[in-house]
């Protein structure tokens, strides 16, 4: 129980700082001079944490059990990273941009759940997502 509501909570905490640091970005600095030392950062981090993690296998054996899903997810993650600062740039305000990225995101992962993941998608979830493409309606008049 701890992790389904600290992951939730982590997620939630994580993207309010990054959206508050990709609206506070500098317009004038260059946005990939920017990912570049994000990346750098997070690789950092990422290999001290590696180096204290539960694991039986050093990095290499684990980076071999890796197929496309992790070069993918760093595109994914780049196509993120520019969206959101160019979406800033472009005027949208901080309180609505990410609403509206997430809510879109939302709708266009229902179809994925249900076909690719066998997900379950009931009357109560449909009404969800209707009240969902009503706020975007309304937001963006």
């Amino acid at each position: 129980m701890f992790m389904y509501v600290f992951s939730i909570i982590l997620i939630v905490a994580s993207n309010v700082i990054y959206n508050i640091c990709q609206k506070s970005t500098p317009d004038r600095v260059n946005p990939f001079a920017a990912l570049l030392v994000t990346y750098l950062t997070a690789a950092a981090l990422t290999g001290v944490i590696f180096l204290f993690s539960k694991t039986d296998k050093g990095i290499m054996e684990s980076v071999k059990e890796l197929n496309w899903t992790s070069i993918t997810l760093g595109i994914a993650v780049v196509g993120l990273e520019i969206g959101y600062l160019m979406a800033y740039r472009a005027g949208w305000n901080i309180s609505v941009g990410s609403l509206v990225a997430n809510i879109l995101l939302a709708l266009m992962l229902i179809p994925v759940g249900v076909l690719f993941y066998h997900e379950g998608f009931g009357a109560n979830k449909i009404f969800g997502a209707v009240l969902c493409i009503f706020g975007l309606v309304m937001i963006n008049r």
